[in-house]
């Protein structure tokens, strides 16, 4: 009988374990710092609002909270509605810079934006208080609205494409490229690295073995040469 109710309990702590790691699988929640943003303020997604809209317009995305996120890929963020959220710090909006296509700040108390957008590399729309200026101002948008109480920025510029070429500013062996609104870094082209890309990568080994090799067959045909001109006069 022992052995039997042990088998039994084993079983059931079996199947209790199963059914955890199937429910675990099936869930597809919105994972790690992302989560808190969606969950930042209470209430879904707002009908008409520019995530909304946005969200709505592609069978990929779908609505969590205050975010829509991807359906294959519910961590990456792609758009964020924190309206009337009490916000007056934004850096936690870094973690979703990369992968942010619309933002939403309306009806916060904060009175300007000393934070920078960069990294924001994505990002095509931006609704702010109307006190509030675009980020990097006109020159990194392609169009600034004002509708009630709300700036509505659209349309983020290429900033390594503009008439006053910031690609001039980045050193040899490098190339400009966009880093948010505004905003541009130069990057290392490959195969270099370090202070303005004037290090290269790694050890030459292919142009130092053409060398050793073009010097080998130097030294072997000027031996060969002089040992033949040696049996010649003897």
């Amino acid at each position: 009988m022992m052995a039997s109710s042990r088998r039994v309990g084993a079983a059931c702590v079996f199947q209790l374990v199963s059914v955890v790691l199937t429910l675990c699988l099936w869930a597809d929640p919105i994972k790690g710092d992302s989560h808190k943003l969606c969950s930042r303020c209470p209430g879904d997604l707002r009908n008409g609002t520019a995530v909304f809209t946005y969200c709505h317009s592609n069978s990929t995305l779908v609505a969590d909270g205050r975010c829509c996120v991807q359906k294959q890929a519910r961590q990456e963020v792609v758009g964020l509605d924190l309206w009337n959220c009490s916000i007056t710090k934004m850096e936690e909006l870094l973690k979703v810079a990369s992968t942010l296509v619309v933002l939403d700040l309306s009806d916060n108390p904060f009175e300007n934006i000393s934070f920078v957008f960069r990294g924001f590399t994505r990002l095509q729309e931006v609704v702010l208080p109307v006190t509030i200026d675009c980020p990097e101002g006109a020159a990194a948008w392609r169009s600034i609205t004002l509708e009630m109480n709300k700036r509505i920025c659209q349309g983020q510029k290429n900033t390594c494409n503009g008439t006053t070429e910031p690609s001039n500013l980045c050193p040899e062996y490098s190339v400009c490229e966009p880093d948010g609104p505004g905003l541009f870094q130069c990057s290392c082209i490959k195969g270099q690295h370090g202070y303005k890309c004037l290090r290269q990568d790694g050890f030459p080994m292919w142009m130092f073995l053409g060398i050793v090799g073009a010097g080998t067959m130097v030294i072997t045909v000027f031996l060969w040469v002089t040992q033949r001109r040696k049996v010649k006069t003897m």
